[in-house]
C-alpha cells in the first residue's frame, strides 16, 4: 500500500490551527470585498477573521 505524503505546507497549517473554508457568495459581493481589502491594506483573511471575531463577541454578550 502506498503512504500518504503530507506537504511541509499542510503540516504548518496543522501545527497553526488553520483549516479551509468554502462559502459560496455573489460574485459581485466578492470582488467589491476584495477591492475594498485592497484600498484599505488588509488582507481579505484578516479581514474575514475580524469580522468573525466580533460577530461572536456580539452574539456572547
Amino acid at each position: 500500500m502506498e503512504e500518504k505524503k503530507i506537504r511541509s505546507q499542510d503540516k504548518w497549517n496543522a501545527k497553526a490551527g488553520l483549516i479551509s473554508k468554502s462559502y459560496k457568495l455573489k460574485r459581485e459581493l466578492t470582488e467589491q470585498f476584495a477591492e475594498a481589502c485592497e484600498k484599505a491594506g488588509v488582507s481579505q483573511a484578516g479581514q474575514i477573521t475580524k469580522m468573525m471575531k466580533e460577530f461572536i463577541d456580539e452574539q456572547n454578550k
